[in-house]
């Protein structure tokens, strides 16, 4: 459900051809909500029949231009109700956790590595939101849209935060003993 709302968002912050988006969904949304190229293409398409964004009109003629789409009042308003609604918390739901658990009960062996893998991961993850940090949300441009859009990222920086010092730990400890030895006994 949350896709087209992105589209939204991503339109009433510039309103863009698909192409746009889908550059724009690249380097900054797809960081938090991610979608393929052929997604947000189909969901132009409905939000454009469904009356809540509109090919912006153009004086050249429409072969081989790129349509550029604005939302409507009715998107503005689906927009604003959503932004209202209420959502519970989604579970976590991480197969890396579910590896280490299952490591405490038949050994730990290989699982060293993959957890380095993820520590270089999220440790590269956290740098380039940092450099996106430096880049785009210098203090003098602190304005609300701004401040609201930098604490997405803020979120990010805290969310790769806890994982580089999580994994570091995981990574002692497995390092430090391959994690307890599995009990021998068939379903124990």
């Amino acid at each position: 459900m949350s896709l087209p709302h992105a589209i939204l968002t991503a339109l009433l912050e510039k309103p863009s051809s698909g192409l746009e988006l889908t550059r724009r969904f690249d380097r900054s949304i797809g960081y938090f909500w991610s979608a393929t190229h052929q997604q947000i293409y189909r969901e132009l398409g409905r939000l454009e029949e469904t009356g809540q964004i509109r090919e912006l009109p153009h004086e050249a003629p429409a072969r081989g231009r790129r349509k550029e789409y604005e939302v409507l009042p009715a998107g503005r308003a689906e927009l604003a109700a959503w932004v209202a609604e209420e959502h519970d918390p989604k579970p976590v739901r991480d197969a890396l956790l579910l590896r280490l658990r299952a490591a405490a009960v038949v050994g730990a062996a290989g699982l060293d590595v993959e957890l380095r893998r993820h520590l270089g991961l999220h440790r590269a993850q956290l740098e380039e939101y940092r450099q996106i940090e430096q880049r785009d949300f210098p203090a003098d441009r602190a304005d609300r849209e701004n401040r609201l859009q930098h604490l997405v990222l803020q979120a990010g920086i805290s969310l790769e935060s806890f994982w580089v010092q999580w994994l570091t730990e995981a990574a002692a400890v497995v390092a430090a003993d391959g994690g307890p030895e599995p009990d021998p006994r068939p379903g124990a």
